[in-house]
């Protein structure tokens, strides 16, 4: 297969590496599978276009992304859009795409991985028509994001200390908002402080899916909360015991449309972690294997790995 490698040099671990050495290593690894890999380094503000550019390119196979979840978030609206295959770097703060995968989180280990696997296909999510791989949420996941925005760091460790304070603001005043959920069973109304909707529901104690082939979004709902029942839950997750919280419900649905009669302006939805402008109705919808991807194949490895940091156990859902 010929294939093209998408890395955004201000994207995650990336941005500490050298990607010179680096794509010297991919190469050879894929040449040894028999492929032809032509590794691109970019900056963040050209990644979209590369990608496009990439996987618009007459001959090509596959396109591989590696960055932040915007960068795979783009990378799989994309591939969704043109048709591509799409291979994933577990290179950003918390991977949940390459986990869903089954991608190896250390990166030749991924690499030797994704070099030897196969072309399969996988769902996709739409946000009123927008892709995602991962997850939408909007309430209290919403709000640390947009408090974590303001905030410096220089690596992932630091984005995740971000996170813990963003947590704690956050916590002071947790949102309260009314939501309707549109379904085919009806509706229903609820004063809640979060909502999640996931590509596939979200594995026992985790916060990404088991699996990406079950054609079903998972709806995820955190009732409305005072502060220190938010503080409780956030433990929750970390400790992987949310499905035990009273707090929190879930269902399975293959499409749901969100109903926000009260939506402040200037109010956020987020999308595979990156932060939007929330609609007063947004519609979910899963499409079942609407996105091929190049599986990983787990494979044996000498000696030698690069190193990609482990990301801190967190589990469950983060009442998005």
């Amino acid at each position: 297969m010929r294939i093209i490698a998408v890395l955004n040099r201000d994207g995650g671990t990336l941005r500490t590496m050298d990607l010179e050495a680096f794509c010297a290593t991919a190469i050879a690894i894929f040449a040894r599978h028999g492929h032809e890999l032509d590794c691109r380094i970019v900056p963040g503000h050209e990644v979209n276009a590369a990608i496009r550019k990439a996987a618009t390119t007459s001959g090509v196979d596959a396109v591989l992304a590696g960055g932040g979840d915007g960068t795979i978030s783009t990378a799989a609206g994309i591939a969704y859009e043109t048709g591509i295959p799409l291979a994933v770097l577990p290179v950003g703060t918390m991977n949940l795409f390459a986990r869903a995968l089954k991608v190896p989180l250390v990166l030749d280990e991924a690499l030797e991985a994704i070099a030897a696997g196969e072309i399969g296909a996988v769902d996709i999510a739409t946000a009123n028509g927008r892709p995602f791989v991962h997850q939408f949420g909007v309430g209290v996941h919403a709000r640390l994001v947009r408090i974590r925005e303001h905030m410096t760091y220089g690596s992932r460790v630091g984005k995740m200390l971000a996170s813990l304070r963003a947590i704690g603001a956050a916590a002071i005043n947790p949102p309260q908002f009314d939501a309707e959920f549109h379904t085919g069973t009806g509706i229903e109304t609820r004063r809640v402080s979060g909502i999640a909707v996931s590509n596939n529901p979200l594995g026992e104690g985790q916060i990404h899916a088991e699996r990406l082939d079950g054609g079903m979004l998972g709806v995820y709902v955190a009732a409305s909360l005072s502060t220190s029942a938010l503080l409780k839950l956030v433990a929750d997750v970390f400790m992987g015991t949310w499905r035990a919280s009273p707090a929190v419900t879930e269902k399975e649905v293959t499409e749901v449309t969100l109903r926000f009669p009260r939506r402040k302006r200037g109010a956020h939805a987020v999308i595979d972690g990156e932060l939007i402008k929330l609609d007063r109705s947004v519609t979910l919808k899963i499409h079942p294997g609407a996105l091929k991807v190049l599986r990983p194949k787990p494979a044996l490895l000498p000696q030698g790995h690069i190193e990609n940091l482990e990301p801190t156990r967190s589990r469950g859902v983060a009442s998005d």
